[in-house]
């Protein structure tokens, strides 16, 4: 019987153990995708509690605590103590056997506070004590947390009308990690409701300095902050979306739909999926002719609980896997771009797993030898980045196509404790390989390609294929 996670977790060859700790272990760590709070990199924040750090917006560990019988207050209430809250979630732990909260509790214990201890109600007050002294000192704070794994770069999301003077501020610091910013455009294209969208709008004038009364306005607008965000190191845009659009359009409908909802009316569903697909077109169009990345995640339902949505508002843990039929779609979406010469190195996420085929054979479709891996399979999201989640996307990418040019791991968090989830997956993936070459499937005269390959996936693709 294994000691539970010891030095060789998941590692269940030595040729995986030697794989994670000679290679993986070492690389740095660049997390091209995350939703960290900029103002607190920038302030260097200073956490008042592990519960602050640990359970603060982090709906994960909510939607245990709820399924556990956990009471709403001691999830998000304001009438509820830290220490209350940390009770509870220490109740709920015991419950989470095979679920990845269950490891990644204990990795982040261990990783960031140095604590091997179980957490179960019996070590909860001892193991929340010894957490908030440490978070007391200065390296237990937000950039602390950054240098303590071994952080080079990372990519928060941010809107198109937002100021980044956080991201500023942090440069001028002299802070060593890059913080970079992610254009994240979803609200440009969010024209289901029209007072919504003019409000937005309107924002979007008013810090682009752009008067806006028709579509063309609201592009030059967008082009303004876009080259704005280069400006400040930007390499990479983000959509959310629940599927691909790519209906057919012409420039006069775009324009007559643009004046309609901008006028305050609302518009049919058919107007609404043109729009968005016109968008999409003009988003990616920007990014290739920066260069940049641009990233899809798709396939989430949002906010199933209304009584919780009315009450707690986006993000707060009521969201699941979408089953959408969109594969045309987005082959359909991404032959737009290609066909104008315009499509630009992209990343694709699916939440739903019955997608993984789906996804690893359109990568091939648009390969054109420009770009090592230049149409992507974005890493395990969301619901998926586990470890079972993770050995399908990797299967499913090995198989179809090539695991090698794979850009790896990112933490998709608002938590400074997340950063074990690189490790989590590199060991996952070192595991795999090792797997393989001791299973004679790759051959252990080649191990220095094996080598090559996990540092590569761990750290050198992303850094390549970023230009960070």
């Amino acid at each position: 019987m294994k000691n539970f996670m010891d030095e060789n977790f998941l590692l269940q060859t030595e040729t995986a153990q030697k794989l994670y700790h000679e290679h993986a272990a070492k690389m740095p760590i660049i997390d091209y995708h995350c939703h960290l709070i900029p103002q607190m990199v920038a302030d260097d924040y200073k956490f008042k509690s592990l519960t602050e750090i640990w359970l603060g917006g982090d709906h994960y560990k909510w939607r245990a605590m709820r399924t556990n019988g956990v009471d709403e207050r001691f999830c998000t209430g304001t009438d509820t103590t830290d220490w209350e809250k940390f009770e509870k979630w220490a109740e709920t732990v015991p419950y989470t056997f095979r679920n990845p909260l269950y490891h990644w509790t204990h990795l982040e214990l261990k990783t960031a506070f140095g604590i091997d201890k179980i957490l179960n109600p019996k070590t909860a007050r001892e193991i929340y004590d010894e957490c908030n002294e440490k978070l007391a000192q200065a390296e237990y704070s937000a950039r602390g947390m950054m240098r303590r794994y071994h952080v080079e770069v990372v990519c928060t999301t941010d809107d198109p009308i937002d100021s980044l003077e956080y991201h500023i501020k942090t440069r001028e610091s002299g802070f060593e990690i890059k913080m970079l910013p992610t254009w994240r455009p979803d609200k440009a294209m969010a024209v289901e409701v029209s007072a919504d969208f003019r409000a937005y709008v309107e924002k979007l004038s008013s810090v682009s300095g752009v008067t806006i009364s028709t579509f063309e306005d609201m592009i030059a607008a967008l082009r303004k902050r876009h080259d704005f965000f280069a400006e400040q190191g930007c390499r990479l845009s983000d959509h959310g979306i629940e599927e691909f659009y790519a209906e057919d359009y012409t420039d006069a409908e775009i324009k007559a739909i643009f004046n309609k909802v901008y006028g305050g009316k609302e518009l049919t569903k058919e107007e609404v999926l043109k729009f968005k697909s016109a968008m999409l077109v003009v988003f990616g169009e920007m990014d290739w002719e920066k260069g940049w990345t641009q990233q899809f995640h798709y396939g989430a339902i949002r906010n199933n609980n209304s009584k919780m949505f009315k009450l707690l508002g986006a993000d707060t843990g009521f969201d699941s896997i979408g089953e959408f039929t969109t594969a045309k779609a987005m082959a359909k979406f991404l032959d737009r771009l290609n066909t104008s010469g315009k499509l630009t190195k992209t990343i694709l996420y699916n939440l739903n797993p019955c997608a993984n085929e789906v996804i690893a054979t359109m990568l091939g479709n648009f390969q054109d030898g420009s770009t090592p891996g230049k149409i992507q399979f974005g890493s395990g999201w969301w619901f998926l980045d586990q470890k079972d989640g993770m050995e399908k996307q990797m299967n499913a990418l090995s198989v179809l196509g090539l695991l090698s040019r794979f850009v790896g791991m990112l933490t998709d968090s608002r938590s400074f404790l997340s950063y074990p989830r690189h490790e989590y997956f590199r060991r996952t993936l070192c595991n795999l390989v090792g797997r393989d070459v001791e299973n004679g499937e790759i051959p252990a005269s080649e191990i220095e390609r094996v080598n090559q390959m996990i540092e590569d996936i761990s750290y050198n693709n992303a850094k390549n294929f970023f230009k960070f």
